[in-house]
């Protein structure tokens, strides 16, 4: 019997997305502009920004009230188009 890796989420929910990419680039307004389409405007709260130890790379985690699978793949494949954007998870 297979057993499928895939979780069942229960909608609406909130989600961590998370967002990597280089730290010379705007990677935050990119992405943060991206995520509000598609979710609603965030507050501060809702957004976490750490840097590498390095320096070189950002990330950025949005916490959202996702509303729908559906939802959450349109924001993903915008996120991942975006040429900012090194890794999305």
């Amino acid at each position: 019997m297979a057993v499928s890796a895939r979780t069942t989420l229960e909608f609406p929910s909130e989600f961590p997305i998370k967002v990597m990419g280089r730290h010379d680039s705007d990677l935050r307004a990119l992405t943060q502009a991206i995520v509000e389409r598609h979710t609603g405007v965030l507050a501060d709260s809702s957004v976490r920004v750490r840097k590498s130890t390095d320096g070189n790379f950002l990330a950025v985690t949005y916490l959202v009230v996702a509303q729908s699978q559906a939802q959450l793949d349109d924001v993903y494949r915008e996120l991942t188009a975006c040429e900012a954007v090194l890794m999305a998870l």
